[in-house]
């Protein structure tokens, strides 16, 4: 692809006023990396309404003229940014689907590029993973590390019954919310700083896994390669329905429960036989007595098991999802999975972890969220954050203590259902935070800086 259509439409577009000086330099002169926390500037809470006059950050301050430049670049690019959500949700890329998941990597991988990224395909069991990186305008600064996925949960020809469709603002389609939109905004925001002669003020790393929608069980070493040395990790997963991000996450883990028994006629010799079927509900009866322990909950989301109803079955399995509001509840519950032993005589018990994200507990005075809060009110929008039920890539940073936000990705609602749509009226909102965010200073998030 010579030019992705964000960049394109940039391009067509009445430049900004270049009377405005640029973002990540005129922020640079600010007073740096440090200096804005300390001054106070990332305190600030929800952003005002676009009237009302906003009382602004220090490392946003020196930004006269950016702040509406981010705004009207935005503007003009969310239609297309509208239009590679459509795109890329045309391309179906269910999990497990390599053929059909390469065929998206390699259209984003392009996309990626001409934002003027560098990308590389990490091929992986359940289909190519990509790495790209942006230069930033201070090399030295550790990278500021992003995360994604391109796999949906939707099975090939969803597209047939249900085809991308917009009414009333509502862009809707199997997978525009998670996460192929997420992808299209960092399309977007690239683009909008590269049409303002701009880069990033820091390296840009994104990771988008090909595996996350099960737990990202190959993408995970991926993602956990970039984090040492990140500055800050950002999620381009979507936010809560009301646009908050995401501030912290309930760990998961995926075990398969698997139970052998023994085959036999079921008339003429069932006494000989062992229902794995019937050790196998036994079995969910008494760990959804397990999954009792505070901070857990259970989904069994998958079972399968015997070939014929006048035969007693010799397998059975069971797929279970878990989630862990703490660390504790989650090494207590895995403990007691680990254990189980077969109720009959002759059957076998097995556990098996096929993919597990440790619980990104939530962490009192966030720096972050003060820092995106602060950018979001210089462009006249309310930005706030709250913990998240569902789990991510983004809880191995989080986990680690790494200053991390997710949620940056499009507003909507209806993941994993039929309803699952996206807000365009909030893209452009959404591609200027982006932007903005790349192109600012961070603040000190950590003791010893960032």
């Amino acid at each position: 692809m010579e030019s992705h259509p964000a960049a394109a439409e940039a391009a067509d577009q009445q430049p900004a006023p270049r009377s405005a000086p640029g973002a990540a330099g005129a922020a640079g002169a600010a007073g740096g990396e440090q200096g804005s926390a300390e001054r106070g500037g990332a305190e600030q809470g929800g952003g005002p309404a676009p009237e009302a006059k906003a009382t602004v950050a220090p490392e946003t301050a020196a930004l006269p003229g950016v702040p509406a430049a981010m705004t009207s670049r935005a503007r003009a690019l969310a239609a297309a940014v509208r239009s590679r959500c459509t795109d890329l949700v045309a391309l179906e890329s269910p999990t497990g689907d390599v053929e059909r998941l390469n065929a998206l990597a390699e259209e984003l991988s392009a996309g990626f590029r001409a934002t003027g990224a560098t990308a590389r395909r990490e091929p992986g069991p359940a289909g190519d993973h990509l790495v790209l990186e942006w230069a930033g305008q201070e090399e030295h600064l550790p990278h500021l590390l992003m995360v994604g996925h391109h796999d949906t949960v939707w099975p090939a020809g969803t597209l047939t019954d249900w085809p991308v469709e917009e009414q009333a603002g509502l862009l809707s389609g199997p997978g525009v919310l998670d996460m192929k939109a997420g992808l299209a905004l960092l399309e977007g925001a690239m683009a909008l700083l590269a049409d303002l002669g701009q880069r990033p003020h820091r390296s840009v790393r994104l990771v988008v896994v090909a595996d996350e929608e099960v737990g990202s069980p190959d993408g995970r070493r991926l993602v956990e390669r970039q984090l040492p040395g990140a500055a800050a990790v950002i999620g381009l997963e979507p936010p809560h329905p009301d646009g908050r991000v995401k501030t912290a996450r309930r760990g998961s883990t995926r075990v398969r429960l698997t139970v052998t028994g023994r085959e036999a006629h079921s008339g003429n010799a069932a006494g000989q036989g062992i229902s794995a079927v019937d050790e196998l509900v036994d079995q969910l009866v008494a760990v959804r007595g397990l999954a009792g322990v505070p901070g857990t909950e259970l989904n069994a989301g998958c079972i399968t098991g015997g070939s014929r109803a006048n035969v007693v079955a010799g397998r059975a399995e069971a797929e279970l999802g878990l989630r862990f509001a703490t660390a504790e509840a989650q090494r207590r519950t895995l403990d007691n999975l680990a254990h189980l032993t077969a109720l009959r005589p002759g059957a076998r018990v097995r556990t098996e972890v096929l993919s597990s994200r440790p619980a990104w507990p939530e962490r009192s005075g966030n720096p972050l969220l003060r820092h995106v809060r602060s950018l979001a009110a210089v462009l006249g929008q309310q930005l706030d954050g709250a913990p998240a039920g569902g789990a991510g890539d983004t809880n191995l940073a989080g986990a680690r203590g790494l200053p991390t936000l997710d949620g940056l990705g499009a507003v909507g609602s209806g993941a994993h259902a039929r309803t699952e749509h996206i807000d365009t009226t909030q893209l452009a909102p959404r591609i200027a935070l982006l932007a903005t965010l790349l192109a600012v200073p961070l603040p000190r998030l950590r003791g010893t800086g960032s």
